[in-house]
């Protein structure tokens, strides 16, 4: 085992480095910089403009921009950011609290409602409820996220005044569990729409993988044994349904802060999510780049974490 975890941060390390190389390049050879804006201004010498880069050192090769970055970040060093003058580790460090809260806690939501719906919906295969969970999962796949929210805010927030719009609190400041209270009151139609948007697909895959099983022997002869109801799917079904599972959940981790994106700016939550579109738009290398290598960590470990976890429920896999 102690082999096997050397091996996956090797790889992790390898990974990341050639992430950051490729991400480095691309993002340095889209069109316009950070400057565009200032070239275009007249009352900006073409010699103040050269100070600028210096300063940001995009004055020098791409290579030499490339190493000097990779260094700092081996210190764990992300650089500053153009648009606001701090340190990028700050500025992610200040929002990738809520956005993993909101994430996390929708992954867990979805991950137990789709666990309990699909294997529900497989065992009564034809049945209304079947058809009902696979009208409403067709619904979820194809739901674009902005639209559902859009939608929302529309109806619930707008017309009813049910929910509030955006951010994450009221312009009133709460204190002690009224805090809470509201933080989640504002959390409220995000979270439904991560949660509906994402549910569907994981439904009908896991009541495809219920079938499958249904269709086994040795769920045949537990029958016959007179095994039947909640122990049926407690000691056949569930133990079975472990491995894909967890590797849907580490394929899920990649979306924690990608999904973010829209999501955030419609409802003007200060995650990370917000935070890259306005560093995108900004051309904010610095910043843009932290949050690619730490999504990209996050996804590595996710899988690796996910390998683990199957060689535990598997461990003849592993040797074999």
């Amino acid at each position: 085992m102690k082999t096997i975890i050397i091996k996956k941060f090797l790889y992790i390390v390898g990974m990341l480095f050639l992430i950051s190389l490729i991400s480095f390049f691309a993002i340095h050879l889209a069109p316009n910089s950070f400057l565009a804006a200032g070239e275009l201004n007249p009352n900006i010498t073409p010699d103040t403009l050269e100070h600028l880069k210096a300063i940001y050192g995009l004055d020098k090769p791409l290579w030499q921009q490339y190493l000097a970055w990779l260094q700092a970040l081996l210190h764990l060093d992300f650089g500053i950011s153009f648009a606001s003058g701090k340190p990028v580790i700050d500025e992610i460090a200040s929002r990738i609290g809520i956005t993993l809260g909101i994430n996390l806690s929708a992954m867990v939501i979805i991950f137990l409602l789709s666990f309990y719906l699909g294997i529900k919906s497989a065992i009564d295969e034809g049945s209304l409820f079947d058809r009902a969970i696979k009208s409403l999962s067709l619904v979820s796949f194809s739901m674009p996220s902005f639209y559902l929210a859009l939608l929302l805010i529309i109806f619930l927030s707008v017309d009813l005044g049910l929910f509030p719009i955006s951010g994450l609190h009221s312009l009133e400041p709460k204190h002690g569990i009224w805090y809470y209270l509201d933080l989640l009151w504002h959390l409220a139609l995000p979270l439904f729409v991560v949660v509906f948007v994402g549910f569907g697909s994981l439904v009908q895959y896991i009541r495809s993988l219920t079938l499958e099983i249904l269709k086994s022997d040795y769920i045949f002869f537990a029958k016959a044994r007179g095994i039947e109801g909640r122990r049926l799917v407690q000691y056949y079904i569930i133990p079975n349904l472990k491995p894909p599972i967890v590797t849907m959940l580490g394929l899920s981790l990649p979306g924690i802060i990608g999904g973010s994106v829209i999501l955030e700016s419609i409802f003007s939550i200060n995650g990370m999510g917000l935070l890259f579109y306005q560093a995108a738009m900004a051309r904010d290398y610095p910043v843009i780049l932290g949050i690619l290598i730490i999504t990209a960590f996050l996804t590595l470990l996710g899988n690796v974490l996910a390998d683990i976890v199957l060689m535990r429920l598997n461990p003849f896999a592993a040797n074999s």
